[in-house]
């Protein structure tokens, strides 16, 4: 844990220099996980070329290595100062002020570079309880490291085992729960639907929670506006009451949206995911 908390206090150039070099390893020496990443670049944009999508696969190399090394590693130490100039939130009013009256509000995400920034992010800029709910990592060590970080700015973190028994205080305990809504389903808890032109399961945990205990629900947007520099957008995406709403409405809300947030910027998602196992 030492190591990695010294080289933390690195600037972030330097550590996007070491990233550089992971970059022309993950591209040019192993290539990391390319055949996933080819085959699913080829189903979600069948109308791109075959070196467009190459260019889309490597610029997502570089993606990859910036968010999981320099950045990731960063947020071990990075200053609110810093933070704040690298990591731009937008509404971050619109869904405080549901909190703030008494409701817990629902934020939906996917696997868009770099939300591990948008954990600290959010967390820096409410007035409020941010939670986020999430899958232990096998490795103990991994996952002790990865909770320093994301909780650096005092976000909430629960493992998502725990969150099925406390998840009765949404109504007692109003916060913005976090969820990262395209991860992909183990159990029989699942919806399946399209989602880039092929079929995908998907958890309705959020739905769930939105329907049964009335609770209004955003979408949030990442864009990478240069190395380094993001932002993030809450939008307001469905809300109470959702009587005639017909089944799987929010999570296929989540969908289209998380669609033109990787379509505006394909190389921000984790093509390396095998994401599309059924």
């Amino acid at each position: 844990m030492f190591f990695f908390r010294l080289l933390s206090y690195l600037p972030l150039p330097v550590l996007y220099l070491l990233s550089d070099l992971l970059y022309l390893v993950a591209r040019y020496g192993i290539g990391y996980r390319k055949k996933v990443i080819d085959e699913n670049l080829k189903f979600a944009f069948p109308d791109k070329s075959p070196e467009e999508r190459k260019k889309i696969r490597n610029r997502f190399y570089r993606n990859f290595t910036d968010a999981f090394f320099a950045e990731t590693i960063k947020m071990l130490t990075i200053s609110e100062k810093e933070l704040r100039k690298r990591f731009h939130v937008v509404n971050q009013e619109l869904i405080d002020r549901e909190v703030l009256q008494g409701k817990t509000a629902i934020m939906m995400a996917g696997h868009v570079f770099n939300w591990e920034m948008a954990i600290l992010g959010v967390a820096l800029n409410t007035q409020v309880e941010a939670e986020t709910v999430y899958l232990k990592l096998n490795n103990g060590f991994f996952n002790s490291l990865m909770y320093q970080m994301r909780t650096h700015f005092g976000g909430t973190m629960t493992e998502i085992s725990e969150f099925r028994r406390s998840m009765i205080t949404l109504r007692s305990r109003p916060r913005i729960l976090h969820l990262a809504a395209d991860q992909r389903p183990t159990g029989k808890d699942k919806y399946q639907r399209e989602f880039l032109h092929r079929p995908a399961n998907f958890y309705e945990g959020g739905e769930m929670f939105a329907k049964k205990m009335e609770l209004p629900v955003f979408f949030g947007t990442i864009t990478k506006l240069k190395r380094g520099h993001y932002r993030f957008e809450y939008e307001k995406m469905a809300e109470p009451p959702y009587e005639g709403h017909p089944p799987h409405s929010v999570t296929d809300e989540f969908c289209r949206r998380l669609e033109n947030n990787i379509r505006n910027q394909p190389d921000l998602y984790l093509w390396s995911h095998k994401r599309w196992k059924i």
